[in-house]
């Protein structure tokens, strides 16, 4: 088995934050597979990253979702947890509010916006930011599985961005742990 973890190695900008004459302008962020998968999955992200991870046996894109999200390590329920009582006095939406799929009876935490045999989109659209999370299932020449997932983010205002800077070392450690439950 193979693993390897990390965001895309190729980002199309240094920097979230340039400054030009007096005013802050926000730039793009965004991995290769972000910039091909953006127009059409969610026009106007500004952010993105991908994780990859290569496994030994053949598994389509529903079974990854299963496998990455549909229980959580203890140490993410209590992070999203504190995320829930940070973000309700600002309306933002909690887990609850989230508006779910159900997935062979149990429950993942984002809405699937598409499946198919290669790929599923989940996400969640709120106040502050848009987002999507495209998981691609494609089979190796071995007989395994090249798995990917791709996050999407389109923020609305500074409180997006604010969120986003906020909880992005906590995004790549779970995306991590989600990559690493879909190949062992």
């Amino acid at each position: 088995m193979t693993i390897t973890f990390g965001p895309a190695p190729s980002m199309s900008a240094a920097g979230m934050f340039n400054r030009t004459s007096t005013r802050w302008v926000v730039t793009m962020l965004m991995s290769e597979a972000g910039l091909s998968e953006a127009p059409a999955v969610l026009p106007g992200a500004r952010f993105s990253d991908t994780f990859t991870a290569v496994t030994d046996e053949r598994i389509d894109a529903s079974v990854a979702v299963e496998r990455a999200f549909m229980t959580s390590p203890g140490w993410v329920d209590k992070l999203m947890g504190l995320r829930d009582r940070i973000v309700r006095p600002f309306g933002l939406k909690t887990r609850n509010r989230m508006n779910g799929s159900a997935c062979k009876d149990k429950q993942i935490l984002f809405r699937v916006l598409e499946r198919s045999s290669d790929r599923v989109i989940l996400g969640t659209d709120d106040k502050h930011l848009d987002f999507r999370l495209i998981l691609r299932a494609n089979p190796t020449e071995s007989g395994g599985t090249h798995v990917s997932c791709t996050t999407l983010v389109r923020p609305h205002n500074m409180l997006g961005w604010l969120y986003l800077g906020s909880v992005l070392p906590f995004h790549k450690l779970i995306m991590a742990a989600f990559m690493h439950r879909i190949v062992v």
